[in-house]
């Protein structure tokens, strides 16, 4: 039986997995981002026995405890070197701190976006294939690159940074320090900002009703049913999602030429009213001609995946 433990800056997410990529208990606790690593790997740790506990099982079950973090890691000396979103985490050991709780049980670390690509390589969306790009749309644009169903993460591990390639080099500043790049334009994120930038030129726009007025009601969702009904507002803001999401995918493809690009989020939950224009986009605007094209699929695992793909990193590094 294998750990996964997929920490989030809400959430600390663990499960329980068995050697068929199936869990068998999962639970999660608030994850305190601002605390010291060691008091947030005590909670993780309390959850982890939670769940033996929850199932009958003991500490000595687990074969092995992997975890994804934001950031970068040290895969080597299993510490995360740092995490932009987590204060106190700065080259911090992971090994060391859950071994206080479950002595001589290996651990292993990755980055968070490679853990959830490897778990949806592994049992998921890319589980028939052995190259595969998983682009995760959210708060921000994830990614993580498989090749030959191994983890790619460059010599430094700061690979598969994809949504820090730039679209448009005037376009609005990113978080990362450039301008224009997929994360502003395709993310859960920008997809609200542009519909409330939009529905001010369009005071008629059935979106206003949709959200009482309120611009913070405005979600991942709200463009797109307005899409549906026919609204101007709402079939301008869903094209133009598109196409930068489509000119954003149609790079990764002509970088990586993936048997298969999984894209995951709330987002594809659009199902063929997003997926039918996307894979017409790309066909137009990748450079493979008269040889196999990369197949564009929905991620299936959701959260599971960087829980599957935490407990099964000792297999990447095999």
């Amino acid at each position: 039986m294998y750990v996964g433990i997929d920490l989030g800056g809400t959430n600390i997410a663990v499960g329980l997995v068995d050697a068929e990529y199936r869990i068998l208990a999962k639970g999660s606790v608030p994850t305190g981002r601002k605390r010291e690593f060691s008091e947030i790997m005590q909670d993780a740790a309390g959850l982890i026995q939670r769940l033996l506990d929850e199932t009958g099982r003991k500490v000595a079950d687990i074969e092995v405890i992997g975890m994804g973090s934001p950031g970068v890691p040290d895969v080597e000396k299993k510490e995360i070197v740092y995490a932009n979103t987590f204060p106190n985490i700065h080259h911090v050991d992971a090994q060391s701190e859950l071994q206080k709780y479950f002595p001589g049980v290996p651990v292993y670390v990755e980055n968070d976006a490679n853990a959830a690509a490897y778990g949806e390589s592994l049992a998921g969306a890319a589980s028939d294939v052995d190259n595969a790009v998983v682009v995760t749309l959210g708060t921000g644009v994830g990614g993580g690159v498989i090749i030959n169903k191994k983890i790619y993460a460059g010599f430094n591990h700061c690979a598969s940074e994809l949504g820090h390639t730039v679209l448009n080099f005037n376009g609005p500043h990113c978080g990362c320090g450039r301008n224009g790049c997929f994360e502003v334009y395709a993310s859960a994120t920008a997809l609200i900002k542009q519909t409330a930038e939009m529905i001010e030129k369009y005071p008629n726009s059935c979106i206003h009703q949709m959200i009482d007025g309120d611009p913070s009601k405005i979600n991942g969702k709200t463009a797109f049913d307005a899409a549906r009904q026919g609204d101007e507002a709402g079939k301008k803001i869903v094209e133009n999602y598109i196409t930068y999401l489509g000119m954003g995918l149609a790079n990764v493809v002509n970088a990586f030429q993936p048997e298969v690009l999984v894209i995951g989020g709330g987002i594809c939950k659009e199902g063929d009213y997003l997926l039918n224009p996307l894979r017409d986009y790309l066909i137009h605007h990748i450079y493979t001609t008269e040889v196999p094209v990369t197949q564009l699929r929905v991620a299936k695992l959701g959260n599971d995946a960087g829980i599957i793909g935490a407990a099964m990193l000792w297999k990447n590094q095999q």
